[in-house]
């Protein structure tokens, strides 16, 4: 799993641009999400794979047309090869393009005049728009950011491109003028396609784990893997220790063989971020590497037992713990608020060099000038990490 999603090794040479789209393609998508204690998520997980690199970078592969944005777990950038497999979703799968589709029948008007702005002004962000907001349960929203999302959801418009993370959208026939709906997939080889995805993702799957990387549903699942297996879409192997079989793609069998004869040895050390594909699916973790993570950012700060934005410490096969960072931009600071380590982890010298310099390298491409240490656990390392 951590040579199939890019972990396994720290990168052999300094990242340039086009490292982005492969790394991206190793995980299916990447995912996006607006927290920024540190970086933003997608920034951090391409940091983690290919070390220091320009976050500009994505906002020009992205602009460049080589990715989209859409629903895949969670709103996700995506190789735009994949377009067929989640237009298809959009248009024959009934749980999918339906975000607002309530708010946005009962206002098909108002939807009809965002439309028509877009039509006769090209792509537009909400902050263009200034009316009156409605209240969603979430908090207040403008109409026409509504309507926005729901044209989005359905794929009438698509996200072209982003200044400083704000979405401009714009009518799909203008971002893609050469598609045709002909081509996308129906919903049945459209989810095929997303569990043969999810299986080469993760390098080695358990049924249990294939419905949380796409976010698929779970009935019919096992139906469909024996259909894919008797295809040789898939392989069923034996792990050693596992109850049940597991799956691997037949594009990863050159991999295990590697990993079973010991020629793939795990050497990174580098952070994660909650949101990476290693440990979003929290229950896998756990049966993975022993790991209970949850991202506290939404528990009330009296109730948190780690901090706002715990990243969890990949140390060559294990999570060895989670640190709780915070920039101060201003002040050009690095602060690691909290560092726990998981019960039973021993610290050795390798352990404490590996660590001090992933910390540095993360100072650094933050462009901070000094780098804070707080509370650890145990106590002992915060002076191991000083020294």
């Amino acid at each position: 799993m951590l040579a199939s999603q890019g972990l396994l090794t720290q990168p052999a040479a300094p990242a340039v641009k086009t490292d982005i789209m492969p790394v991206i393609r190793q995980m299916q998508y990447l995912q996006i999400d607006t927290i920024q204690a540190v970086r933003r998520s997608q920034y951090l997980v391409l940091w983690s794979r290919l070390g220091d690199f320009d976050p500009a970078w994505l906002d020009e592969v992205h602009q460049s047309g080589e990715l989209f944005e859409y629903y895949a777990h969670a709103l996700c950038y995506l190789p735009i090869e994949d377009y067929p497999i989640f237009r298809g979703r959009m248009l024959y799968d009934a749980r999918v393009g339906n975000h607002r589709r309530d708010w946005a029948q009962e206002h098909a008007s108002f939807v009809e005049h965002v439309r028509s702005y877009i039509t006769e002004n090209g792509a537009v962000s909400s902050s263009d728009f200034d009316s009156q907001t409605v209240s969603t349960g979430w908090g207040d929203v403008k109409r026409e950011k509504l309507a926005l999302q729901h044209m989005f959801s359905t794929g009438e418009l698509m996200v072209p491109y982003r200044q400083k993370f704000r979405r401009y959208y714009d009518l799909r026939e203008r971002v893609l003028p050469d598609w045709d709906d002909a081509r996308a997939l129906d919903a049945d080889t459209a989810l095929e396609e997303l569990i043969i995805k999810t299986v080469y993702a993760l390098g080695v799957a358990l049924e249990a784990w294939i419905p949380g990387y796409y976010y698929l549903l779970k009935g019919g699942l096992s139906e469909k893997l024996e259909r894919l297996v008797s295809e040789s879409r898939l392989l069923p192997v034996r792990v050693e220790g596992w109850e049940a079989s597991a799956y691997v793609h037949p594009d990863r069998v050159a991999m295990v063989e590697s990993c079973t004869s010991g020629a793939l040895v795990p050497s990174h050390t580098t952070l994660l971020s909650p949101f990476d594909p290693l440990v979003s699916d929290r229950d896998r973790a756990l049966t993975l590497f022993d790991f209970d993570y949850r991202l506290e950012c939404f528990t009330p700060a009296k109730d948190r037992m780690y901090g706002y934005f715990c990243l969890p410490i990949l140390y060559h096969d294990r999570l060895i713990g989670r640190l709780d960072p915070k920039a101060h931009r201003k002040e050009k600071r690095m602060e690691i608020k909290t560092i726990y380590l998981e019960p039973g982890v021993l610290l050795g010298d390798q352990m404490i060099e590996a660590l001090k310099e992933v910390l540095n390298r993360f100072t650094h491409w933050h462009g901070m000038h000094s780098l804070e240490i707080g509370v650890t656990d145990p106590p002992e390392l915060r002076e191991a990490l000083v020294s």
